[in-house]
């Protein structure tokens, strides 16, 4: 079956990257075709619906018999390199189930979800008890394969050090001493979706499967209270609502950590440190980035001492 036209609002987001670490955006955007066609044949399937996409990921519905299920291509990057471990070390628990795998060419055959069903259609602090529930599914040990939190935050350290003027100082130093706080508690050896939030959620097909099921793993070996901020940021037209952004993104993480019986202290502090370097991050980008950049500043105001 040949391989359906890629959506250009998908090569818009994915040309002119650069190579991370090996293929660049473009690079790859001519090898697409050829591998949706390669994968088609090799696991037998046929496409069953329109191409869905992400910011760096083909997502296309098909089918193997009567099964429905997704092929998923991703734009070889090192976020997306070990997502097949840890789906097949979840194998279904929690998350969307891996059929199987081609890791070398970053492409999964997956559980079809319900894609009209995410977990945005809910009430935000809803939202936010099924995410401290999914992690507690989620959590298990993470093998040596996955990079450390604690590798991740040298890296941050250095950055928060260097600073930024368009981020206030008091901030990127008040999360250098967090950060460096936190590090002495240690913060390795659990297998975290650092990336999970109400966007990567979804609802099965199966009733059988539960209610919700975490989707796009951004895997890391770290502890769970490193993972809330996430659905702390996303969701702004819901903060920007609130009588109160302040109370309103601290209730997000204190209903998280309760739900999966975190320490509160911790998912604060790594709350205020991964919103600060967000803020950060933005500012190289800037002005294209400052509404972001502000909404970042805000809400780490909101989690300071």
């Amino acid at each position: 079956m040949p391989a359906p036209p890629i959506p250009e609002s998908f090569r818009a987001l994915v040309a002119g990257r650069d190579p991370e670490p090996d293929v660049s955006g473009d690079d790859w955007l001519r090898t697409l075709p050829r591998l949706v066609e390669e994968h088609l044949h090799r696991w037998d399937l046929v496409i069953d619906g329109p191409v869905r996409h992400g910011q760096c990921a083909l997502a296309i519905p098909v089918r193997r018999g009567g099964e429905p299920l997704v092929l998923k291509l991703t734009w070889p990057h090192d976020e997306a390199r070990l997502e097949h471990l840890a789906l097949r070390l979840w194998d279904g628990g929690g998350a969307v189930r891996l059929v199987a795998a081609d890791p070398a060419a970053y492409v999964l055959l997956l559980e079809r979800l319900d894609s009209e069903r995410k977990l945005t259609s809910v009430p935000i602090m809803q939202a936010c008890e099924v995410i401290g529930e999914l992690f507690t599914h989620l959590d298990r040990p993470a093998g040596p394969q996955f990079r450390r939190v604690s590798e991740k935050a040298a890296r941050s350290l250095s950055q928060l050090a260097d600073g930024t003027p368009l981020v206030p100082r008091r901030l990127t130093d008040q999360a250098a001493a967090t950060l460096t706080q936190l590090l002495r508690g240690g913060v390795d050896g659990r297998l975290v979706h650092e990336d999970l939030h109400d966007m990567n959620v979804l609802a099965p097909l199966d009733p059988a499967r539960g209610e919700w099921l975490a989707i796009d793993p951004k895997p890391v070996s770290g502890e769970w209270a490193y993972a809330v901020a996430p659905v702390v940021w996303n969701r702004a037209d819901a903060a920007a609502a609130a009588l109160s952004v302040r109370a309103h993104v601290r209730l997000r993480a204190d209903i998280v950590a309760e739900v999966a019986g975190l320490d509160p202290e911790r998912v604060t502090h790594w709350t205020f440190v991964r919103v600060v370097l967000n803020a950060v991050w933005a500012a190289e980008f800037a002005p294209a980035s400052d509404n972001f950049r502000a909404r970042m500043i805000a809400i780490a105001k909101a989690f300071a001492d």
